[in-house]
C-alpha cells in the first residue's frame, strides 16, 4: 500500500453527549476523493475510517501496522466549516501514538485547517509532511518520490529540513496549483465507495444528520454526501471554505483572497449517484456550498436525478438572496426535500457587515414561505456573535428564528476559524482565541466563541446555548414536527433537547 488516507476520531470532545446518538457521521468526503485520484495514477490505497468504526487510539494504531503503508494521510476535513479546525483534536492524538510506535513512518497532514496554518500544523512534532490546498498534485509527486532526500523538490508541500547540527527547520516549498476546472473530471475522477468500512452492507456505519431523516432514527442509514463542485464565488468574513483553494504560501492570505467555483460534469455527478444508489443509499447530502447559484450546473443535475428516478432524499444549501421560485419545482421533483439556508443574522447592518456586502437584500419571511409553498423543507442557519452584534441584535436573530419557525434551526455561536478573514482581523485586533482546537468546536465544553465588541464571549455562548432551547422546546415548533412528520418525531426531538450542554467558560 502506498498511501492510507486517516479520517481521525474527535467526536466525543467535539459533540460531548451528542456524539453517541445525535451527531451526523459522514463519510469522508476528501479521503474518498484523494484516494480514487491516486488509485486512478496506479497507487495502492487504503481507507482508515476511525470516525464511523469508533475506533481507540490503540486499535487504530494497529490496523495502520498491519497495512504497512508507505506513507499515512491525515485528511483532517470536514463537512461543516470548523471541522477542519475541531478534527486536529483525534489527528493530532492518534498521529503521536502512531509515531511513538512508528517512528520511521512518514506522517502527513491535508485538510483546511492545515492549509490555514501550515507552518503550526507541521511545527508538531508527529508531522513530517503537510500539503497545501487540496494537496492532489502535490500527493501524487509525493508518491511518485522516495519520501526522504528529495522532498526538497516537490511543490506544494512542507516538510522538516535537517540543519549542519540535525536540528529540525520546518520548511515549506513554492506552492502547486489545484485542480482547473477543465481537469476536474480527469484528476478527481470519483470517490472510492469501496475501501469504506461497513457492518453489514455499504455506508450502514454512516448516518444522516437527524432531521435530514424526518427525525427519524431508522431512517440515518445507509447515508452518503457528495461535491457536485467545489469552493465558493463569496467571500464572508466568517467563512474559511476557500482556503483549500490557497496557492499562496504568504503569511496573511485567508480564504477570500481564493474564492471561486470548479464543477464536475453532470455526467460525472450522475454516474456517482447512480453507484450511489445502486449500493442503497437513499439518504444524500450535497454539500456543496453554493449548489443553488447557477442554473446552467444545478439544472442538468437534478434532471438526470429526475430522469433516472434515484430515488433520494437529498438536502443541499442556498443563500437566501439566491433562491428562485422558478427552479423549486425541478429542486422537489429530484427529491430535494430540504434547503439550508444562511440567514445568519436577524439585524440587516450585522449581516451586510460580515458578508462585506455581498449580500442582496431580500425579504427572508418571503423567501421561506416560497420554499414551504414548493414542499420543501428549510434548515435555517443563524450565527450568533458576529463583532457588531449586541445583546439586542442577537435577540433580533432569535425573534426571527422564532418568527419563521422553520422545520429545522441551526445555531452557531460566532468563532474566528483560521483560514477566515475573521481569524486574521481577531489576530491584528488582539482578539481573544481558543488556545485548543476544542475551543473552535460550536458544542465541546471548551468552546470559546469571539468576544463582540459589546458582549464576551461567555455571554455569547450562553445566549446561544439558551437559543437554541427556547427554539427546540417551543410548543409552536413541537406541534409543527409532530404535524408533519408525527408524534414520535416530536417525542424524538424532545429527548434531543433533554441533553445538557457543558460549558467550561459558563462555570460547568
Amino acid at each position: 500500500m502506498d498511501v492510507l488516507f486517516v479520517n481521525p476520531d474527535s467526536s466525543a470532545k467535539a459533540y460531548q453527549g451528542l456524539a453517541k446518538v445525535y451527531s451526523a457521521i459522514e463519510p469522508p468526503t476528501w479521503s474518498l476523493l484523494l484516494a480514487e485520484s491516486c488509485r486512478s495514477k496506479g497507487f495502492g490505497v487504503g481507507i482508515l475510517d476511525c470516525d464511523a468504526e469508533r475506533l481507540s487510539l490503540e486499535q487504530s494504531v494497529q490496523r495502520v501496522q498491519d497495512l504497512k503503508p508507505r506513507l499515512v494521510v491525515f485528511v483532517v476535513y470536514g463537512q461543516n466549516p470548523n471541522s477542519g479546525t475541531t478534527s486536529m483534536i483525534g489527528a493530532l492524538a492518534m498521529a503521536s501514538a502512531l509515531k511513538d510506535h512508528h517512528p520511521e513512518l512518514p506522517i502527513c497532514f491535508v485538510g483546511s485547517h492545515t492549509s490555514a496554518l501550515p507552518m503550526e500544523v507541521l511545527s508538531y512534532n508527529c508531522v513530517d509532511i503537510v500539503l497545501l490546498n487540496e494537496g492532489v498534485y502535490a500527493l501524487h509527486n509525493l508518491l511518485k518520490s522516495n519520501l526522504g532526500d528529495d522532498l526538497q523538490h516537490i511543490k506544494g508541500i512542507g516538510y522538516k529540513k535537517r540543519d549542519s547540527a540535525n536540528s529540525s527547520i520546518p520548511t515549506l516549498n513554492p506552492p502547486q496549483g489545484i485542480v482547473p476546472q477543465d481537469r476536474m473530471d480527469h484528476d478527481l475522477p470519483g470517490y472510492a465507495w469501496d475501501l469504506l468500512p461497513y457492518r453489514e452492507k455499504p455506508l450502514d456505519l454512516y448516518r444522516a444528520h437527524f432531521w435530514h431523516a424526518e427525525f427519524d432514527h431508522d431512517k440515518r442509514t445507509p447515508f452518503a454526501a457528495i461535491y457536485t463542485s467545489l469552493g465558493c464565488n463569496f467571500g464572508c468574513n466568517f467563512c474559511m471554505i476557500n482556503i483549500v483553494n490557497r496557492s499562496d504560501n504568504g503569511d496573511d492570505v485567508n480564504a477570500a483572497d481564493s474564492r471561486g467555483m470548479r464543477f464536475w460534469s453532470p455526467e460525472w455527478v450522475s454516474r456517482e449517484m447512480r453507484k450511489l444508489a445502486d449500493m442503497g443509499v437513499r439518504t444524500l447530502r450535497i454539500s456543496d456550498e453554493m449548489f443553488f447559484l447557477n442554473r446552467r450546473y444545478y439544472a442538468p443535475i437534478l434532471q438526470e436525478a429526475i430522469d433516472q428516478d434515484f430515488g433520494f432524499n437529498m438536502w443541499t444549501y442556498s443563500r437566501v438572496d439566491t433562491v428562485r421560485r422558478d427552479a423549486l419545482d425541478l429542486f422537489k421533483r429530484a427529491g430535494v426535500n430540504w434547503l439550508a439556508l444562511g440567514v445568519e443574522a436577524g439585524n440587516q447592518l450585522v449581516r451586510q457587515e460580515v458578508s462585506k456586502g455581498s449580500f442582496q437584500e431580500v425579504n427572508i419571511r418571503e423567501v421561506c414561505k416560497t420554499i414551504n409553498d414548493s414542499d420543501i423543507k428549510i434548515i435555517s442557519n443563524y450565527i450568533f456573535g458576529f463583532p457588531e452584534d449586541t445583546i439586542e441584535t442577537m435577540q433580533e436573530t432569535l425573534d426571527l428564528a422564532m418568527e419563521l419557525n422553520t422545520e429545522m434551526a441551526n445555531m452557531y455561536p460566532c468563532q474566528a476559524l483560521p483560514g477566515s478573514p475573521m481569524y486574521n482581523i481577531a489576530k491584528k485586533n488582539g482578539w481573544a482565541l481558543p488556545d485548543s482546537y476544542e475551543g473552535y468546536a460550536f458544542l465541546s465544553y471548551e468552546s470559546q466563541p469571539l468576544p463582540t465588541k459589546y458582549v464576551s464571549s461567555a455571554d455569547v455562548l450562553r445566549f446561544r446555548d439558551e437559543a437554541w432551547q427556547k427554539y427546540f422546546t417551543n410548543p409552536a415548533y413541537l406541534n409543527l414536527v409532530e404535524q408533519k412528520f408525527g408524534t414520535i418525531e416530536r417525542k424524538n426531538i424532545e429527548d434531543m433537547a433533554s441533553i445538557h450542554l457543558n460549558r467550561k467558560i459558563l462555570g460547568d
